[in-house]
């Protein structure tokens, strides 16, 4: 997993990050996962008002990253804006739990194993205003696929195959604003009902207050799930489980076994009636509770990495790898309050 810290404005953070990587003869359109056709370029377009009147800063993060690679915008902004309205995969497990005791967020991210050299590790320290610091991990350079930030917000994404995609935010893009720009898990379900969402997800949202949720959404609705005293835990996988978003659930796909490893999640913690400590949140993520990580690398599916954000003890673990095979190790380069 590759390291990087940030420290600045978004357009800085962007090209120093672009530069460095082309003065090391690394190139960021070399290793994108699928063609930049004309429909994801003419997608990107059609979201560009979206993000500049919500979040011009990402637009000037992007431009700094395209100068200092020296390539045009309008093929970044290709790749991140279409990234999981137009999705090749859709993957990874999210589960949260807050028993009085422990507040836990924990993430499995699944992909292609061939480029888990190119996953993510960061730091944004933010020299403007309103906007938080946070840590997170990605397969997609700018966009985020799970993290916390320096406010104890942990927030983790599983992708949903689309079934319409309209002009809006992805969901990369909208758990990068979440951290950047919310406080709590109330601030995230404020942001989801009045954003315009593109692509098709889940958010997995736990707070340093306790406050947990699922948040099932796409172009055309929105769905909040909380925990509740017969189920006290959220989870997710790669399906809409709710009644309400099961309309827009597509058959017929590969979704990396979500349904199974759904099942995995709720049968390990409804056991445990909600309750968890980090030794055993890292035993359900490594697969000692049933399926979860078990794939079969030859076929070019993995998990790729595993984090467990403690909210209660401000702490995050990670495994840079499979946490079959991966040791968790505690993270203590950034600071929750």
């Amino acid at each position: 997993m590759y390291h990087v810290h940030y420290r600045g404005i978004h357009y800085e953070m962007g090209f120093r990050f672009g530069s460095s990587l082309a003065e090391n003869n690394h190139f960021v359109l070399d290793n994108v996962p699928f063609p930049i056709t004309e429909e994801r370029k003419r997608y990107a377009l059609s979201c560009i008002p979206v993000y500049q009147e919500y979040f011009p800063e990402i637009l000037e993060e992007i431009s700094g990253l395209a100068d200092g690679q020296k390539c045009g915008v309008e093929l970044i902004q290709a790749v991140l804006f279409s990234m999981y309205a137009i999705p090749p995969y859709c993957n990874c497990s999210c589960f949260a739990v807050s028993d009085g005791k422990h507040i836990l967020l924990g993430r499995n991210s699944d992909f292609i194993p061939s480029l888990e050299k190119l996953n993510m590790n960061v730091i944004y320290h933010f020299s403007e205003s309103g906007s938080y610091s946070f840590t997170g991990n990605t397969t997609a350079f700018l966009e985020m696929e799970d993290g916390v930030n320096t406010c104890g917000l942990a927030i983790g994404l599983t992708s949903v195959y689309p079934t319409i995609a309209k002009p809006g935010f992805n969901a990369g893009m909208l758990l990068r604003l979440f951290l950047e720009k919310c406080k709590d898990t109330e601030d995230v379900i404020h942001q989801v009902n009045r954003l315009p969402i593109g692509s098709a997800q889940t958010f997995t949202v736990a707070d340093s207050k306790g406050e947990t949720a699922v948040i099932e959404c796409n172009a055309e609705r929105i769905k909040i799930i909380r925990p509740s005293k017969e189920i006290p835990f959220v989870c997710a996988t790669n399906i809409f489980c709710s009644e309400e978003m099961s309309p827009f659930q597509q058959t017929g796909i590969d979704t990396w076994q979500a349904e199974e490893r759904y099942n995995t999640l709720v049968r390990s913690l409804a056991s445990r009636k909600g309750c968890m400590d980090v030794p055993a949140a890292q035993d359900l993520l490594a697969g000692k509770e049933g399926f979860l990580c078990q794939y079969n690398r030859e076929k070019g599916t993995d998990t790729v990495w595993s984090v467990i954000y403690d909210l209660a003890e401000t702490s995050i673990y990670r495994a840079e790898g499979n946490p079959g095979r991966c040791k968790f190790r505690k993270d203590e380069r950034f600071t929750i309050i």
